[in-house]
């Protein structure tokens, strides 16, 4: 009898869980405009027209959402697709397909497309960046993709080799997980120059997630995740191509050939080029500028899908030459290579990359899917600074698992799978080698609810084995509670933990005449424990509407706490010391942002952000170096309404203000070579002005740091380059000056 009364229950919890699933609505949204060429759509916006309910699709482009006889327009939405309104009468299930952009009319396509996106829906705290953001600025790699967005801050890793490196929540990009179609990119030996290797054209989208991110990408994660979508050959145009030109010589071609073969198949080649050859020295320090450089960068993409069978996949091949001479202006690497007869430098990679992404929907159950994901890089690079010498090899293999479904109804559903890793390096450091083999094992579960209305959470965790890390756990969680109309309160903590690669990181070390220390190594890389800390953060997201023109504010709080970090002390200005954590270390971040129409077509973006960064250093708790503790930021941008003919003018504007930064202390120097002990403020400003003349032909021109505002003397010692004090790691401020560009899109359908 006890038995009946269980299946009982058990009957009447399934009962009620169908009787729930009955009152919503759940569909799948997918782009394409047929069975033939359609693929799921993740992260699309779909919610009832003047109400607080929505949600967001998932990887296999489903969703549920509680149905309201109170409301009767569904509004289904995703960057560079045009926004389309559905009447719905009753609960049910439907299948959507959203058109691109680029095939509405003229007033629809300034109307409906956000160059940049912040979604109320999604637990994470995500913005997503479309290609209609990357236009504003000349954009010619990822690495220049966020100069009109706050989220992120960039500046110049070094004085010669022109190099833009990012921070978030006032952590360098090592503390972020950076991936390509969810595979992890750019790390290890890539780390330094690796945002250069992408270009922009490229780029379809970027989702930039603030604080812990998930489970299912890996234990890497501390301050966030950067994930690059690339174009895809079914909908990219057939053939793209586009020319750059600036005033410091650098020439740059990208050609985009897209193939559909098949019902089922379609094929991309994506061709970049970039060269320059001027020597420039506006400064006249004697060193270059910006370096000499020389890129090749080719993909070839693969696509397929059958949408009424559930399939879909993606093939990707790439190689990329890249070579850079940097030093003073007459250094002739055929007679100077290693000789104290002039400075310079050579930095040579090569790289190659392959994946493959798998994806299966269950025709019968479009809530439950498979993904798999396999990637292989080789990444060789042969370097010199000088008289010091950095060569690494980096062999990693990377494969990933997923499984999604549903626990009783689609508003509880789950993630669960494994993921395998492996890293080789090989370092030559000054003749000195390191070598390692880093190897790792993790399985991951992740459970999201969602109540379709007020409150969604994710929660997961992950359990690794790695040979060097040992066996951990990293759990990570995120909740987002809607407390008012167009209002998203969310929070979330999470642990990451990874390896620091200290040479591959810091290649800035090599081109200064500073001692390398290597203290406290009791630990298994380079001696050294793991990076090991928590990350806890709030924000709040509110839309409104003034004059019929719509806006938002967002203020948000992260705090990063170290358990254990590998501490890059710069104090001493004779050496650079590497040592395990011994005291406190934690990166405040706090941000105020302000969006708004000002005028039909004119679009306010503005922020104010403080940084507290501090670490324990050998001589006492400090601010972190180069890191201002305030930063504003200001973005206008017009886009005028298009003719017939798809003819427009787009304006943009940029504003960076960015505060004074602590240097690292030079008072050990003799006087000539000391430097203050904190910069001055300054402000950046860029340009850039576009004419479209046609949906085939567009030219553009900017004009970047308008003032010609520059670093004085950004180079100590630049005279004596093979003295005790000669450093070009003390960069605060841009080198090259004031700087134009031009340059063209031609784009066939």
């Amino acid at each position: 009898m006890k038995y009946n009364w269980v299946v009982y229950t058990l009957l009447l919890v399934l009962f009620s869980q169908v009787l729930t699933a009955q009152e919503n609505v759940s569909g799948t949204v997918l782009t394409g405009d047929n069975k033939k060429n359609s693929m799921p759509l993740e992260g699309a916006n779909v919610y009832w027209m003047n109400s607080q309910i929505g949600t967001i699709t998932k990887e296999d482009g489903s969703f549920t959402i509680q149905y309201d006889q109170a409301y009767s327009s569904l509004i289904i939405s995703f960057v560079g697709f045009r926004s389309d309104t559905l009447k719905i009468t009753k609960p049910g299930t439907i299948t959507h397909r959203l058109q691109p952009s680029n095939e509405l009319d003229a007033v629809e396509v300034v109307k409906k497309r956000d160059a940049l996106q912040k979604t109320f829906f999604s637990t994470q705290n995500v913005v997503t960046i479309n290609s209609a953001e990357l236009l504003k600025a000349a954009c010619c790699n990822l690495s220049e993709s966020f100069e009109t967005n706050p989220a992120i801050d960039v500046n110049f890793s070094d004085a010669l080799t022109g190099t833009k490196q990012i921070q978030m929540l006032g952590l360098t990009s090592p503390y972020l997980l950076i991936t390509q179609e969810n595979i992890p990119m750019v790390r290890g030996a890539s780390q330094a120059y690796g945002l250069t290797f992408t270009p922009g054209t490229w780029i379809e989208s970027i989702q930039i997630t603030k604080g812990a991110g998930s489970v299912i990408n890996g234990y890497e994660s501390i301050s966030g995740q950067i994930n690059t979508e690339l174009v895809k050959p079914l909908t990219d145009p057939v053939l793209f191509v586009n020319g750059y030109a600036n005033r410091n010589g650098r020439l740059e071609l990208n050609t985009h050939l897209n193939q559909k073969l098949s019902d089922k198949w379609s094929t991309g080649l994506y061709l970049h080029g970039n060269k320059r050859d001027t020597k420039v020295d506006d400064n006249g320090d004697g060193f270059l500028d910006a370096p000499l450089a020389d890129q090749i960068n080719i993909l070839n993409r693969w696509q397929y899908q059958d949408a009424e069978k559930g399939w879909v996949s993606f093939i990707n091949l790439r190689f990329l030459k890249d070579e850079k001479q940097v030093g003073q202006t007459n250094f002739d690497p055929d007679t100077d290579r290693f000789t104290t007869n002039v400075w310079g430098s050579e930095i040579d990679t090569k790289r190659f990359d392959t994946s493959i992404k798998l994806g299966y929907v269950f025709p019968a159950l479009p809530f439950q899917s498979l993904g798999f994901q396999v990637a292989f890089s080789n990444h060789q690079q042969e370097s010199y600074f000088g008289l010091n010498r950095y060569d690494i090899d980096h062999e990693s293999g990377y494969v990933n698992f997923i499984f999604n479904s549903i626990l009783g109804n689609t508003q509880h559903k789950f993630k669960t799978g494994l993921n395998a890793s492996y890293d080789g390096y090989t370092e030559n450091v000054n003749q000195q080698i390191f070598g390692r083999s880093d190897r790792s094992l993790g399985s991951f579960f992740e459970y999201s609810y969602d109540d379709l209305e007020k409150v969604s959470l994710t929660a997961g965790i992950r359990v690794d084995a790695h040979n060097r890390l040992g066996t951990f756990i990293t759990p990570r969680f995120h909740l987002r509670y809607a407390p008012w109309e167009r209002a998203s309160f969310r929070t979330s903590f999470g642990r990451g933990r990874r390896a620091a690669n200290i040479f591959a990181e810091n290649q800035q070390l090599f081109a200064t005449a500073r001692q390398i220390q290597l203290l406290n190594t009791n630990g298994d890389v380079y001696g050294f424990e793991p990076e090991d800390a928590w990350n806890y953060g709030i924000s709040l997201l509110q839309g409104f509407t003034i004059a019929e023109r719509s806006g938002n504010i967002s203020i948000d709080f992260y705090r990063t706490t170290f358990r254990n970090q590998v501490v890059v002390d710069w104090e001493n200005p004779l050496e650079i010391s590497f040592s395990n954590l011994d005291g406190k270390s934690y990166a405040n971040s706090f941000q105020f942002e302000f969006n708004y129409t000002l005028l039909r077509n004119l679009d306010l973006r503005t922020a104010y952000k403080y940084y507290e960064v501090k670490t324990q250093y050998q001589s006492g708790l400090l601010q972190k170096p180069l890191l201002p503790r305030h930063r504003f930021f200001t973005n206008l941008g017009y886009v005028s309404t298009p003719n017939e003919k798809g003819a427009q003018w787009r304006f943009d504007y940029t504003l960076h203000t960015v505060g004074s930064q602590r240097l690292p202390s030079t008072a050990a120097s003799p006087a000539e070579f000391q430097l203050p002990a904190f910069s001055d403020s300054y402000n950046l400003m860029n340009t850039q002005i576009a004419r479209v003349f046609s949906r085939q032909w567009e030219l553009y021109v900017g004009l970047e740091n308008i003032t010609n505002f520059t670093q004085e003397d950004p180079i100590v010692s630049a005279t004596d380059p093979f003295g005790a004090y000669f450093d070009t790691s003390i960069v605060f401020a841009p080198i090259m000056g004031r700087m134009y560009y031009a340059g063209f899109r031609f784009t066939v359908l």
